[in-house]
């Protein structure tokens, strides 16, 4: 009688299939299961394509259900980065959004821009997923750096701008064992950080622009004229072209250079429910072009 011979689990560099879809951000990676497991070689690979394509998906990664294979899989690519308001649990670095508890991310952000040195990336696996609606979005920041005409270039290099959670988007829980730990701005929580408008990536050196919901003003600007600009670098990063959408099903993982990136969950799913996990990496203070980096500031502090 003929055996069968025990199937591996998917991973190895080689099985991996890498697929752009869109133009210029995102790619499809299939050929692997993941896992806190996964050769380095593997590891080397997903983080290559992170860097390159800004967001990267997976589907069908079920066993991503349990908790702590979701976070030895994710902390493969760095230290985890807790919500800075977050208590302690024994779970560990979760954060479930559940739209039932009010978190719906609807509104362009990039994760925890009111620190000097914000999460690095995310890992966001698809728990329960609407039929309809529900979709993500990412804006690829360096591409709307690198189509900016040269002069406006120039002139975005040299500000600063200013990013507080007190303009948070959503009141953002954490869900641990059926409890609710943490909204996202508590009254004595108010954090602000002062970053370059333009970055320089810590691995590919591409400038990319510091942008979101999260901000508050440009440094030495009056708020009429700070958020005329804003909407100008926003009205550019966010133009199709510079954007891709995901459509989730149960099982899908989505992960995305939070250096690089922006991202909105779109909120067109009514009372329909959708909940997603999300694991954070720990990230360093971005760096200006002329390499002034990130800091915090008192809130409130005069420019």
């Amino acid at each position: 009688m003929a055996t069968s011979a025990k199937t591996e689990p998917q991973g190895r560099p080689d099985d991996l299939d890498i697929r752009p879809i869109g133009g210029q951000t995102g790619a499809l990676i299939s050929g692997v299961t993941l896992s806190g497991d996964l050769p380095a070689e593997t590891i080397a690979t997903i983080r290559a394509a992170l860097v390159q394509y800004k967001v990267v998906f997976f589907r069908g990664q079920n066993q991503m259900a349990d908790v702590p294979l979701h976070q030895a899989f994710t902390q493969r690519f760095g230290a985890l980065q807790d919500h800075p308001f977050a208590k302690t649990s024994p779970v560990g670095y979760a954060i479930k959004m559940d739209s039932k508890s009010g978190s719906r991310a609807n509104t362009w952000h990039t994760d925890m821009t009111y620190l000097d040195a914000y999460p690095a990336a995310s890992v966001l696996y698809g728990e329960l997923i609407p039929p309809a609606g529900g979709d993500t979005m990412w804006a690829n920041m360096a591409a709307a750096y690198a189509s900016l005409p040269e002069q406006l270039q120039r002139f975005a290099e040299g500000l600063r701008v200013v990013h507080t959670n007190s303009y948070s988007y959503a009141s953002e829980r954490r869900d641990i064992a059926s409890q609710q730990i943490i909204d996202s701005v508590p009254p004595s929580g108010v954090l602000e950080a002062e970053h370059p408008l333009v970055r320089v990536h810590p691995e590919s050196g591409e400038r990319s622009l510091v942008l979101g919901t999260f901000f508050s003003h440009f440094v030495d600007f009056e708020a009429p004229d700070s958020q005329m600009l804003y909407n100008l670098f926003m009205r550019h990063a966010t133009r199709p072209e510079n954007t891709i959408r995901w459509n989730w099903s149960v099982g899908d993982v989505a992960m995305w250079d939070n250096r690089a990136t922006m991202h909105y969950g779109v909120n067109d799913y009514g009372q329909q429910q959708r909940i997603v996990r999300r694991m954070t990496i720990a990230g360093d203070a971005p760096v200006s072009v002329d390499g002034r980096s990130s800091v915090l500031r008192i809130p409130g502090m005069k420019d």
